[in-house]
């Protein structure tokens, strides 16, 4: 398995949704880098089941420690070892999945792959290694301060923000059990979100990420292109399908004449429909991209699933489980983008 990423910022996890624990090593931290523990707990609670009557009602305090890499409140420029303990497994919800392989979820690759898997909350395919990355992005973000991250809900299911996100209030994203900061929108997703819990269906959506602040210079012209190496973190969190940034699908739409971002005297773009990033390389102008997300493929109602000899059978999901899983992963989007700009950051002082 592929379980590290970045090239100077590196992160490897190990953990599985019903173990004792999850954890990781962060590789390549530079030494003296003031870390604030209470802010790296923040950005957790902010992912953590149970947080609103939405999402799942598993019950994990979700408390980080760190074994090593940290001193006096600075890192040491080692390994930064930590550790976050499972607390509330219900194992036995998932005993009928041991046999059997759920419609859309990892339970049929992942025992053809490897022969022994652990159907237990889906094992090491479960959403819960995030909570790994997000301690992760929670020290990324203290090493490049000076980048803002803000990430947000921008549609669930067919409700959509209807504004750009130069018209929106980043410091209403948490106000919401949603984190959309647009507080109209934001009922109506609530209210959406709660009637599909009660047909015991799920529904996706998708996040907007906004990073401003951004220096010239960050990514690799060819393979290691700043996009490309956000695409690949935001298409690792489990349920994304999709990833574009700027003007995205809707460029295949457009002439070249309305498309191009015109330069001002002082470098910056008159638009930026290019989405911060040309040739690979920051500009310096706001980057935005957006994420969709599938519908949580665990229903509770009946479906048809394959048993591991072959049969068909009807089968109702069990467990505690997201309707919609887009607001608990804003956090998620923000810790993966900034690991990725800070591991180009790093990139650019090592060269």
């Amino acid at each position: 398995m592929a379980n590290s990423i970045g090239t100077r910022f590196i992160l490897t996890t190990f953990g599985e949704s019903h173990g004792l624990a999850y954890g990781g090593i962060i590789d390549g931290c530079p030494s003296n880098i003031t870390i604030d523990l209470a802010f790296v707990q923040s950005e957790l609670d902010r992912r953590k089941p149970g947080q609103s009557k939405l999402v799942s009602q598993r019950k994990e305090s979700d408390t980080v420690q760190f074994l090593s890499g940290i001193f006096e409140g600075k890192t040491t420029g080692t390994p930064i070892g930590f550790l976050i303990a499972n607390e509330n497994q219900k194992s036995q919800d998932y005993d009928q999945l041991k046999d059997t392989y759920r419609p859309s979820h990892a339970d049929f690759t992942y025992d053809k792959k490897y022969g022994n898997r652990d159907y237990r909350g889906g094992g090491r395919s479960s959403a819960r290694e995030t909570v790994n990355w997000v301690v992760a992005g929670a020290i990324a973000k203290q090493i490049i301060p000076e980048i803002k991250i803000n990430a947000f809900v921008s549609s669930v299911g067919t409700i959509y923000i209807d504004k750009p996100y130069q018209d929106l209030d980043f410091t209403k994203i948490e106000s919401n059990a949603v984190r959309c900061p647009d507080e109209a929108t934001a009922a109506k997703m609530e209210n959406y979100i709660t009637e599909i819990k009660k047909q015991g269906d799920t529904v996706g959506g998708t996040i907007t990420c906004v990073i401003q602040n951004v220096p010239i210079g960050l990514g690799e012209p060819v393979f290691d292109k700043l996009q490309a190496q956000l695409g690949k973190a935001m298409l690792s969190i489990n349920a994304v399908k999709g990833f574009e940034y700027g003007a995205g699908f809707c460029a295949a739409e457009m002439k070249g004449s309305s498309h191009n971002d015109l330069f001002n005297e002082d470098g910056s773009t008159k638009t930026n429909l290019s989405g911060g990033i040309q040739g690979g390389i920051s500009n310096g102008m706001d980057i935005y991209f957006r994420v969709a997300f599938k519908p949580v493929a665990t229903l509770l109602q009946q479906q048809e699933v394959l048993t591991q000899d072959g049969k068909l059978l009807d089968q109702q999901g069990k467990g505690r489980h997201d309707a919609c899983v887009v607001p608990r992963a804003v956090p998620i989007v923000e810790a993966l983008a900034a690991m990725v700009l800070a591991d180009f950051t790093l990139l650019n002082k090592s060269s």
